[in-house]
């Protein structure tokens, strides 16, 4: 699946625009992926509620990271570490806790994401916004 109007980027990363967490996972991406592939959407932007309702995923779910790869998505812990895996270099080696079963790595990521607000804060509206002509 491709998106005409996100041609620059090959991966997309859909994330809680209001959460310092995940706004602090976009600022790592920027600071990390060195050829800018990946486009940060807040699921909360129109785009973003446009690729959930393309990738058949609840448009009101905000608990979740959605990573999408060459038209696939990933959603949770799988989403994380194909970042990591994406992004390369030494984070690349991140992606070899994907043998450690997806029951695990979702309850910690569900774990964290319940108590995210409460131990990062968030944001009474969305700061991100991504570059002029990718929303």
């Amino acid at each position: 699946m491709t998106y005409p109007h996100f041609t620059r980027h090959n991966a997309i990363l859909l994330f809680d625009g209001i959460c310092n967490l995940c706004g602090s996972l976009a600022q790592f991406i920027i600071n990390h992926d060195r050829e800018g592939t990946i486009l940060l959407l807040p699921l909360q932007s129109p785009s973003g509620q446009s690729l959930l309702e393309t990738h058949r995923l609840p448009r009101d779910d905000l608990d979740t990271v959605v990573f999408i790869k060459d038209g696939i998505h990933y959603t949770r812990s799988k989403a994380i570490l194909m970042i990591f895996r994406h992004i390369g270099g030494g984070w690349k080696c991140l992606y070899g806790l994907i043998i450690i079963p997806a029951f695990i790595r979702d309850f910690i990521y569900r774990v964290i994401v319940k108590y995210r607000y409460r131990i990062f804060g968030r944001q009474k509206s969305c700061l991100y916004q991504p570059p002029s002509g990718s929303e």
